[in-house]
């Protein structure tokens, strides 16, 4: 028996394969939500040869494309409410607490209750509008990662260097330090033509209106 964990957060997931005795099959491993990833890791659960059952805790909504994609595809998956994972992960003696770590927990989780887990219902009414739920925002995902890849590319030629100062999008809280940044100094030229005082008084008052942390020693770099 194959147990997959799979700890969900929005846009991305830290999938964990596991068998008995903590036998890692896969993984720890970071997926995002579009449909080539999430058909990747069917396609290797399928391969197994051997019985898989897949555990994510609910969380909010994040974890709904995962879920009617995996139902769609016939995988056992099972839907874990947040306070039972949570009194489970404080049975153990670890207290680490990452997106790998929690995956590989979940996936634990579902070896030591593998006769309790149950598949997750589908009710036929709200699930097809779970489902067409799910596929629009899985489509907005592959639109939204090839746009990032695209503007990475471009900015290799128009500002080599500005990827190594700014985090790209934070899939905590749905920014993007990096684009906000290039969309409003899209070239180096619209830095330069300003005086360091101008140009740092202009960072700061971008920072402050996109909600970033006012950093005066990046601008002046």
């Amino acid at each position: 028996m194959v147990s997959v964990g799979i700890d969900v957060s929005k846009g991305k997931s830290t999938i964990c394969l596991m068998r008995p005795f903590g036998e890692i099959v896969a993984g720890p491993t970071e997926i995002t939500h579009v449909d080539s990833e999430l058909k990747t890791l069917v396609k290797l659960m399928k391969s197994m040869n051997d019985e898989v059952k897949v555990v994510m805790e609910a969380t909010g909504v994040y974890h709904l494309p995962v879920l009617t994609y995996l139902k769609d595809n016939g995988i056992f998956t099972a839907v874990i409410n947040p306070y039972q994972m949570k009194q489970y992960r404080v049975q153990g003696l670890r207290r680490v607490k990452t997106d790998k770590a929690d995956s590989m927990t979940i996936a634990k989780y579902g070896l030591d209750n593998w006769d309790e887990l149950k598949d997750f219902d589908r009710s036929e009414d709200k699930y097809r509008e779970l489902t067409l739920l799910s596929r629009q925002y899985r489509h907005y995902m592959r639109i939204h990662v090839a746009s990032l890849q695209e503007l990475t590319h471009i900015l290799d030629y128009t500002m080599p260097g500005i990827k190594k100062e700014f985090n790209s999008w934070d899939s905590d809280n749905g920014k993007d330090k990096l684009s906000d940044f290039v969309e409003k100094y899209w070239h180096y030229d619209n830095i330069r033509k300003k005086s360091e005082r101008q140009f740092v008084e202009s960072y700061l008052a971008w920072a402050t209106k996109k909600g970033y942390h006012r950093n005066q020693n990046k601008a002046a770099w």
